[in-house]
């Protein structure tokens, strides 16, 4: 049976404590956090624009204005100054070594509407099996100037089916093919989504509804994520404290159990059908 478990998280608030431009991106430009997400509001709805887009334009832009260089290698830099929420840097190898003493392989996805490339500057960006973020095409001078990957709220979900059928390339368009469940990478029942808000909502809801598990994580406000349980949204809320015995590693741990069983008896189920099948044989 199908012994493979992937965990989803958005990154901005659910594995670090804010959005991730507030850390050095933004004080680089001279502005405050404030100002520039109110910026970027303003132009969303002017123009009518993809917030996502909205926000990769103004950060070109402004940082052309300011005379900032917008490389892969600057962007790469920002990475190393996230503030990550407690244990998360422990986390991965605690939860692949509780996964292997439960006979199951356990792998690690991002999935953000923040930029991979400060994710791929952090501490933890090797623990993950693929960051699937928004991200900028760089020009022959090495400066960014146009997305080539802007991922908002809604197309979050493609990458929960690319996960599941194991078709990885964002630029492989044969997502919507048929794919006969033993060829399946993932089962849903297989799968933990972590997300912290409204934004996540479409793949918290698509995961719940085919069987997985949905967890929605806060730093101090719990109104939020108990709506989302009260909208049968998702299953679990938790404090955004990854850390060894917290009350987010018992249920992440209790679900791990749970998926263990249930391929347990699987297998033995199967192993009785051919067993069965065997002995009628004979």
């Amino acid at each position: 049976m199908n012994r493979k478990i992937a965990f989803m998280y958005d990154f901005d608030r659910t594995l670090c404590t804010e959005d991730m431009q507030n850390y050095g991106f933004i004080p680089g430009l001279g502005m405050s956090a404030s100002a520039f997400w109110s910026e970027v509001g303003k132009q969303t709805l002017e123009h009518q624009m993809d917030p996502i887009l909205s926000y990769l334009y103004y950060m070109t832009a402004k940082s052309k204005e300011r005379g900032l260089p917008l490389t892969r290698e600057y962007l790469n830099s920002l990475g190393k100054g996230i503030e990550l929420y407690p244990g998360v840097e422990t986390w991965f190898k605690r939860t692949k070594e509780y996964g292997e003493k439960l006979g199951l392989t356990v792998e690690h996805y991002v999935i953000s509407s923040g930029l991979e490339e400060i994710i791929e500057g952090t501490p933890i960006a090797p623990c993950f099996n693929r960051i699937y973020a928004s991200r900028f095409h760089y020009g022959t001078d090495g400066i960014a100037d146009w997305p080539s990957v802007s991922i908002n709220f809604t197309n979050k979900t493609q990458f929960l089916f690319r996960i599941h059928k194991g078709i990885m390339e964002v630029s492989d368009d044969r997502i919507n093919e048929y794919m006969p469940d033993d060829e399946i990478a993932v089962p849903y029942t297989n799968m933990l989504y972590f997300g912290d808000g409204m934004t996540d909502v479409p793949c918290m809801s698509l995961v719940k509804r085919n069987g997985g598990h949905s967890i929605a994580v806060y730093a101090d406000n719990t109104e939020h994520p108990r709506k989302l349980v009260e909208q049968n949204r998702v299953n679990y809320t938790a404090k955004a404290d990854y850390s060894e015995g917290s009350r987010l590693e018992e249920i992440v741990f209790r679900i791990m159990d749970s998926i263990a069983l249930h391929e347990n008896l699987d297998d033995l189920q199967a192993s009785e059908n051919k067993t069965l099948h065997t002995n009628k044989g004979e």
